[in-house]
């Protein structure tokens, strides 16, 4: 199987939020990716918006995808060198729970440098039919 993968550039606001999830459904959907579309975009929301939410005056926010042998890997790059934190669940708190919900659904998932900023990454398997 060969590798496809895509890259798009996105103002970091609150508008590209849902732009990134219809993009991310529809490239799964041409791409024939078996994952759950559902996790898909609902973890690509999270990453999305903390980057609109925690980088603040960034120009860059880059949504990168790759499918290969199966795999569906996203990934959310930024200008920013500060990485995401895994928060203890607080039931009293209405936020802060985003990366709990990308390391609970993701296959992997993980975050490194990139270009004196950061990427942010998970990985899904194909749903089991």
């Amino acid at each position: 199987m060969s590798t496809l993968i895509a890259s798009f550039d996105l103002p970091p606001t609150a508008a590209s939020v849902p732009v990134a999830r219809r993009l991310v459904r529809e490239l799964m959907q041409a791409w024939g990716a078996r994952q759950d579309r559902d996790d898909a975009a609902l973890l690509v929301t999270e990453l999305v918006a903390n980057v609109v939410d925690h980088v603040g005056g960034s120009d860059c926010l880059t949504l990168e995808a790759t499918f290969s042998e199966d795999w569906l890997r996203l990934g959310v790059v930024d200008c920013s060198p500060t990485r995401p934190e895994v928060q203890e669940l607080d039931g009293d708190s209405v936020r802060g729970r985003g990366m709990h919900m990308v390391q609970v659904v993701a296959d992997r998932w993980g975050c490194e440098d990139h270009r004196g900023g950061k990427r942010v990454w998970f990985e899904l398997r194909p749903q089991r039919l």
